[in-house]
Parts: C-alpha cells; structure tokens; sequence
C-alpha cells in the first residue's frame, strides 16, 4: 500500500503538482451547483443580498441596532459592516460544513488509487472563495456607491485572511477524514456553526462584550479575521500585525496536523465506504 507522507512538504509538493486539477474541479464545483437554475450563477449574489437585506432590518430598524457605543445610526453603515463580517464567516462557514461529506461524495475517486484525495478540501476552499470574491464587489460596489470611495487598504484583504484559509484546510481534512467514520459529526457541524454565527462580532464589535466574556473573542477562531477584514475593507485602518503573525502560526500548526490525521486514516476510507 502506498505510503502517505504527512510532511509540510509533501503537501506543497502535492497541491502545486495538482493546481490544475484543483483549480478545474474547483470550477466545475463553483458553477455546477447552479446547473440546470433559470438564474444560474446569479444566485451567488441574490443570496448573500438577500440575507444582508434580513439581518440589516431586523438589526437596525427592528432592535435599533447601532455599532459600537457611539455607533452611527446610518442604515447603510449598518449594512456595511455587518455585511463584511458575514462574508467572511461564510466563507469559513460553507467550508466546514460541507468538509465531514467531502469523501462520503466523492467515493469514486477513493477507488482510484492515483487520485490525490488530499486535494479536495482545496476545491472545497477555492469553490467557497469564489463565491466570497462575488460577495466583496458587492460590497465594494455599495460602499463606492454610500462614500464616494472605497478604503486604499482593500488590497489587504488577501494577506488577512490567509491565515483563515490555513485553518479552514485543516479543519476540513480533519472534519473529511473523521466524517468518514463518523457520519453523525456532519449534523453536529450543523449546529456549531449556528451557534458560532451569533457569538461572533458579526453583529457587533468584540469590544461590546463585557469584560468576563472577552475570552470568547480570544477563542473564537473567526474573531480575528472577521475585525480585520472590516479594517481593511470598511475602515481603511491598518491590522495589528503581531496579532495575525500569532493568528497564522497557530493556523498553521492546525492546517499540518489536519493534513496528518488525514494522511494517517486514508488508507481506511475504502474499507468504510
């Protein structure tokens, strides 16, 4: 039976020898669950539209939300950052849920012994990236339309939330890989990410939250990312440079040992499936 390196190298070494593969599958995922849609890929914007349309009335007209203590009473402001924030919690949050199915879906390619199965959490990440990029030139658009300019940082954005993609891979290989063997973590996914949605600064700032609850924001895997892509992307301020460089090295350590434990159990996906 081949032997699967769990190496940082190796898997470089395999996703830059399969970025074509990846990038086609990625595609093929991105505009194929539209197939067959009367509106087609239009739906990757009608969606994230209409849910900013729902959570901006019941935030603001509803409960009157403002941000922050001396928050604006502007509607538009409003749905501007919280738009940015739902971005990038949908991004992570269409990664995970789909990740613990990834395998079970794809069963075809665990018969093929030459298949890189390591790469499908990629096409996963690329296919929700997609999907994302549509969703900050919406936001871009709206906020030429609001101030008359976009922030210069905007070209951050990248470099933000690429710590986000480590993490993101390497929740999915683990979450693929223990899918495999247990098929109840996909509904349990389900319900974290509920409930991940409302306790994080989505809807509010992290420094809203009491003292003895700030600990929530320090665990919280997308409080860091969501507060700096609104930096870079409605703010126009500078990120906190040492807190992404700790962000990305415990990102990093995640992403490895995800690809680890993936490497390790693979050879059992046939038996199961």
């Amino acid at each position: 039976m081949k032997n699967h390196s769990v190496s940082p190298v190796a898997l470089a070494s395999s996703l830059w020898q399969h970025r074509n593969l990846i990038r086609d599958l990625a595609r093929r995922d991105a505009i194929g669950r539209y197939k067959g849609s009367f509106l087609g890929i239009i739906w990757s914007l009608i969606t994230p539209l209409f849910m900013l349309a729902i959570y901006t009335f019941v935030f603001s007209h509803i409960f009157k939300a403002r941000w922050g203590a001396t928050g604006s009473d502007s509607k538009t402001e409003f749905a501007i950052i919280l738009f940015a924030g739902l971005i990038v919690f949908n991004l992570f949050s269409e990664c995970i849920s789909r990740a613990p199915g990834i395998i079970l879906g794809n069963v075809n390619f665990v018969k093929k012994v030459v298949f890189p199965l390591e790469i499908l959490p990629c096409v996963n990440l690329l296919s929700a990236l997609f999907h994302a990029s549509i969703s900050i030139a919406v936001l871009l658009v709206f906020e030429f339309l609001i101030k008359g300019a976009v922030p210069v940082s905007i070209w951050m954005i990248p470099i933000v939330l690429m710590p986000l993609f480590l993490l993101i891979l390497g929740a999915s290989w683990w979450l693929a890989a223990t899918g495999v063997f247990l098929r109840d973590i996909g509904q349990t996914v389900g319900i974290l990410m509920t409930g991940l949605m409302f306790v994080s600064p989505i809807f509010f700032p992290s420094s809203a939250l009491p003292e003895n609850w700030k600990i929530l924001a320090q665990l919280n895997p997308l409080a860091l990312p969501i507060e700096q892509a609104r930096q870079v992307m409605v703010w126009g301020t500078a990120i906190d440079w040492t807190q992404w460089a700790l962000y990305t090295g415990v990102a990093s350590v995640i992403a490895w040992a995800g690809f680890a434990w993936f490497q390790k159990t693979r050879k059992g996906f046939a038996d199961v499936l």
